[in-house]
């Protein structure tokens, strides 16, 4: 049993990672410094930025380091003068060395967005929503060296609805997350660290979505384009080509499931669900279309200044 809060270092850098800090911060917890990636150019501006997580750890006055290299003795002897319990890591986007994983006294947990062992790697989100899983979730795991192949302290399954996009199961899942890596700390507290093995059976990855990986093959079933859209909406976007011109797909549902087409990426109407479009097999509709340079928007109004029907994509 222990009284009083954890003392404890965070390491995180995206959106994702704010609902785990700011948890830990209204628990009540110590949270004797922040980690994050240094500034970076961000947005459409690429204008340097700090990242999200430094934004919120010097708005409740954390210190907060950004090292270039993890490998740095400086950065070793200041994390260790610190003297943490417990670190914490939630997408911060490295991989941690043996050193750093060897500093807390009481262990290393990490929260990531799958059922582990399911989606090892940087992309769980995206995987899960490009191969139509019903469910997903989030785990609480001890992490070792390696590409989360710790053991599991606790995980919770969260369904996949079918509106879901990216961008909406990324916002759900990292408060989850956040619930999940208090209940944890309170086991903790209470003298309950479970540590289950994680099962040799199940075993796949999520490597990130390269720039290549983002173009639609119309060939694939609807299902599998769909998969591809909702995967990548609204970032980093699916995209096909149209008249030589970068067009990005948004808001994608399976409208037939069944029926062959001579033609995969035709367009082939504006519909009440949106604007529908063949596949290899069956077809898929759109709600919203970008070309590159220029907003997101509705098909309705998109299909105003830029008629497609019959036209195919590529």
């Amino acid at each position: 049993m222990k009284e009083g809060p954890w003392r404890l270092i965070f390491l995180g850098t995206p959106q994702f990672a704010l609902p785990s800090l700011e948890a830990l911060l209204v628990a009540g917890e110590e949270v004797a410094a922040v980690v994050t990636q240094p500034d970076r150019p961000r947005g459409r501006g690429q204008i340097v930025s700090p990242s999200p997580v430094k934004e919120l750890a010097r708005s409740w006055n954390l210190p907060v380091l950004q090292p270039q290299r993890l490998k740095d003795p400086a950065l070793l002897r200041q994390l260790a003068a610190l003297k943490p319990e417990l670190m914490i890591v939630v997408a911060y986007g490295r991989i941690l060395t043996p050193e750093i994983l060897a500093l807390p006294s009481v262990g290393f947990l990490n929260v990531h967005a799958s059922l582990l062992p399911r989606y090892r790697g940087s992309a769980p989100i995206n995987w899960a929503l490009i191969n139509g899983d019903p469910e997903t979730g989030v785990t609480i795991q001890w992490v070792q060296y390696g590409v989360d192949t710790g053991p599991i302290f606790l995980q919770e399954r969260v369904p996949i609805n079918d509106e879901d996009n990216f961008g909406t199961l990324y916002a759900r899942l990292s408060e989850r997350g956040a619930a999940l890596l208090v209940r944890a700390l309170e086991l903790l507290r209470r003298g309950q660290p479970i540590k289950l093995p994680q099962p040799k059976e199940g075993v796949t990855s999520a490597p990130p979505i390269t720039p290549e990986m983002r173009r639609l093959d119309w060939r694939l079933a609807a299902r599998e384009v769909a998969g591809w859209i909702r995967g990548l909406d609204p970032t980093p976007g699916a995209s096909s080509r149209w008249r030589g011109r970068v067009l990005k797909l948004f808001g994608a549902r399976v409208k037939k499931r069944e029926g062959r087409h001579t033609a995969p990426g035709m367009v082939l109407g504006l519909t009440p669900q949106g604007l529908e479009i063949a596949c290899g097999h069956g077809s898929i509709t759109v709600r919203e279309l970008q070309l590159a340079g220029y907003k997101r928007l509705p098909v309705g109004e998109f299909l105003r200044g830029h008629p497609l029907r019959k036209q195919v994509l590529e």
